[in-house]
């Protein structure tokens, strides 16, 4: 069978994009979303992302990561969904969706940049040499000196598969500061299992993370990431962080088929 599928990218993040409204592709095939993602064999991708159909709003969101297990929450592939979404002639320039971790809001912006409504982030775990916080996935943030020569796919392995996070891991953030509120970040993603040129989950928890420790006092942060440039904006409220918002391009990188 041969179906049609999209690629997308934010910041270097790339996700294969299939309409899955007919409900036709077969979503418990780990070994079949694995080959699509794969650089060599497949389309090559850091996930996969079927949008469906919703009865409460305009889409559903169902991520895959590249290992071809679904998973938690994917903030760039979010905001890509919603570029798609729009290519699509589902919505126009505002949407509300669902995902695994719930209901997100999205924006797109006059120069086409996504702005996407992350969950709210009300227990923010502060320990000696990290931080750890739940943004729709799990991260383990810790700052370092030397960004630049850090081995993030041996580090991030050993954090990930330590006794801290147990059999469902966690990923794994390396940050480094450039300004009052400006961090330069590297991230190891479970499920890729390996560094990505970019994680948008990553980069909402790093900018929380930096201003819990008192790192910066802004509550919006430029994160530098090795696939471009985010920003992330929140609210501090007695109860946590709140309307916390991911922004950064969703760009359309090419179309195809291929046998299924």
């Amino acid at each position: 069978m041969q179906m049609k599928f999209y690629k997308y990218q934010g910041t270097g993040n790339d996700f294969v994009m299939i309409d899955n409204r007919t409900e036709f592709f077969p979503k418990a095939a780990v070994a079949l979303i694995e080959r699509l993602c794969d650089r060599r064999f497949g389309i090559g991708a850091d996930g996969l992302i079927l949008l469906e159909n919703d009865s409460d709003t305009d889409f559903r969101m169902v991520y895959y990561n590249s290992d071809g297990n679904q998973s938690s929450m994917c903030g760039n592939g979010g905001r890509c969904l919603v570029a798609f979404a729009k290519s699509l002639g589902i919505i126009k320039d505002a949407t509300t969706f669902i995902a695994t971790d719930g209901l997100h809001h999205a924006t797109i912006l006059e120069n086409g940049a996504v702005s996407l409504q992350m969950k709210d982030v009300l227990d923010v775990k502060i320990e000696s040499e990290y931080v750890f916080l739940n943004t729709g996935s799990p991260h383990h943030v810790t700052m370092v000196n030397d960004l630049q020569n850090k081995d993030i796919k041996k580090d991030g392995a050993a954090i990930r598969y330590s006794d801290l996070y147990g059999k469902e891991g966690s990923n794994v953030n390396f940050v480094s500061q450039l300004g009052d509120a400006n961090f330069r970040l590297r991230t190891y993603e479970r499920g890729v299992e390996d560094e990505t040129l970019s994680c948008g989950t990553g980069a909402t928890a790093t900018a929380i993370a930096m201003h819990a420790l008192g790192n910066t006092n802004s509550n919006t942060i430029a994160i530098d990431v090795e696939g471009g440039k985010l920003k992330v904006s929140f609210e501090k409220t007695n109860a946590g962080y709140e309307n916390v918002k991911l922004e950064g391009p969703a760009t359309f990188v090419f179309e195809g088929e291929i046998e299924i």
